[in-house]
């Protein structure tokens, strides 16, 4: 967070000069002195942030890959000779603790074509599939497992 508070007070000057440098590095070490001390800030919390920065690159990356696999599956759904669709609703008991990380859940299950989260209430989500096949493997989401990680 210290360098970060460096980063953003040269950003907003524009310009490194001697004066500015060493104003910069104070005022960023008083005002992250201020947050450890009256904030309940740490260097323990910068360093489970960056641990969390990493986990959530990565899971924006599987994010992408799913969208992806979603879309041609839909795809391939509306292009066949099917005639007709089996959509269904099914319920979700996730094993997702805080609210953060079920509501992403919930978010990313809709991001992905062909499902889309009706509802979310405590750990229960209902979940609309455009058709039967993309309910399969809804017991086993690779994004909880991804999210249970951040949140330890």
């Amino acid at each position: 967070m210290f360098i970060l508070l460096i980063v953003i007070w040269f950003i907003f000057n524009g310009k490194i000069t001697t004066e500015i440098f060493i104003l910069g590095i104070l005022l960023s070490a008083c005002i992250y002195l201020f947050m450890c001390r009256f904030m309940d800030y740490g260097f323990r919390k910068d360093i489970a942030l960056i641990k969390k920065s990493v986990y959530f690159l990565y899971y924006i990356g599987v994010l992408i890959v799913e969208i992806i696999k979603a879309n041609v599956q839909v795809m391939h759904l509306v292009l066949t000779d099917r005639e007709v669709a089996e959509p269904v609703i099914i319920g979700y008991k996730t094993r997702l603790k805080t609210n953060l990380g079920r509501v992403i859940l919930a978010n990313s299950i809709t991001l992905t074509p062909g499902t889309i989260t009706v509802s979310l209430e405590e750990d229960e989500l209902v979940v609309h599939c455009l058709d039967k096949s993309m309910a399969e493997g809804m017991d086993d989401l690779i994004f909880e497992r991804l999210l249970e990680k951040m949140e330890a």
